[in-house]
């Protein structure tokens, strides 16, 4: 009789403290970000993972490696593949060709906004699963602002593009070398100190990195033109962290993810503007390309588009049908 009284005890005791000990993560991940720390990206991106933890109740907790530390942002996407990172946020321009189909996001589209951008970038991945991301659980992704141009100089025509070393990755290094510049290819990590030493003379970026990687203080002049392009920027995770969380926690990740493609597109659009009036308050000067300049500008960026559908082609992708789902939904929504 004693023994079953003492065994119930025990049983009591272990079962009160397993429910009064705080929940220990059944998963624990690594998330890579090159952003700094104080940009707003992050720290949204870091609300994003305290979410995760507390709609889990603490079975899943994510911890947020900004700045690089964890990996370069070339090498984001590898790293995660290979476990170095669980998940890892990176512009998918840093590894140009590794993304082919979803290049086009990239394209100079006339995009106005980083809100729309980042939509097309989820409804474009749900509607043809490029096999590019086959190898990692993509979760989301984000596509900034539009990108203009932003030098030492004023730049008011194609004439004063020529020869301009311009700091440029991907895309962008396509839409610098058609206007008549020199890319000079970089991280925005470095784009800085390459600004601030000559290396650069000037930047292709969105308004938001004049605050958010303080670039107001190496450039004085920026050019508006009409045929931008955005930088999409995946957030992917390992797909092997991603099967050992339980179904249930996986919904609820699911359902945050899809949160926070609104709230990150309009996070770009308010970062984007925070940038341009530090800019303008730094004695930035803005030049908007008139008409006839802008449809030059325009009419050298196109071949940009068909070098794309080409190519697209040439390896058995669907580039014509993914160029026309990208003009159809931004002719659609960007109004």
């Amino acid at each position: 009789m004693r023994k079953i009284v003492f065994l119930s005890v025990a049983l009591l005791l272990a079962s009160v403290w397993l429910y009064a000990s705080p929940v220990k993560a059944q998963v624990s991940l690594k998330f890579a970000n090159f952003f700094p720390p104080d940009n707003k990206v992050s720290i949204t991106m870091d609300q994003w993972c305290k979410e995760v933890e507390k709609r889990t109740n603490g079975r899943v907790k994510v911890t947020q490696f900004t700045g690089g530390t964890l990996t370069p942002p070339t090498q984001t996407y590898i790293s995660v593949t290979r476990g170095v990172a669980d998940i890892g946020l990176s512009f998918c321009g840093y590894t140009m060709g590794r993304f082919p189909l979803f290049e086009v996001i990239d394209l100079p589209l006339g995009y106005r906004s980083g809100y729309w951008a980042t939509k097309l970038s989820n409804e474009f991945y749900n509607k043809f699963k490029p096999k590019e991301f086959d190898d990692v659980r993509p979760l989301f992704f984000t596509a900034s602002p539009p990108h203009m141009l932003f030098a030492k100089k004023p730049v008011r025509n194609l004439d004063d593009m020529k020869g301009l070393k311009v700091r440029s990755t991907g895309t962008s290094a396509k839409v610098v070398q058609a206007l008549g510049g020199a890319p000079v290819a970089m991280p925005m990590s470095e784009a800085y100190d390459a600004l601030s030493k000559g290396v650069a003379q000037g930047v292709i970026c969105p308004y938001e990195p004049m605050k958010g990687f303080k670039l107001a203080e190496v450039v004085d002049n920026s050019t508006e033109y009409g045929s931008a392009y955005t930088n999409v920027n995946y957030i992917v995770m390992n797909k092997d962290k991603w099967n050992a969380i339980a179904p249930n926690d996986q919904k609820a990740i699911e359902a945050i993810n899809n949160e926070w493609i609104d709230k990150m597109g309009r996070l770009w659009d308010d970062l984007d503007k925070e940038g341009k009036d530090v800019f303008v308050q730094k004695g930035g000067k803005v030049t908007v390309l008139p008409g006839e300049e802008n449809a030059r500008w325009a009419m050298r960026l196109r071949p940009i588009l068909d070098e794309y559908v080409t190519s697209m082609k040439s390896k058995n992708l669907p580039g014509g049908e993914a160029l026309k789902f990208c003009q159809d939904y931004l002719k659609a929504h960007e109004k």
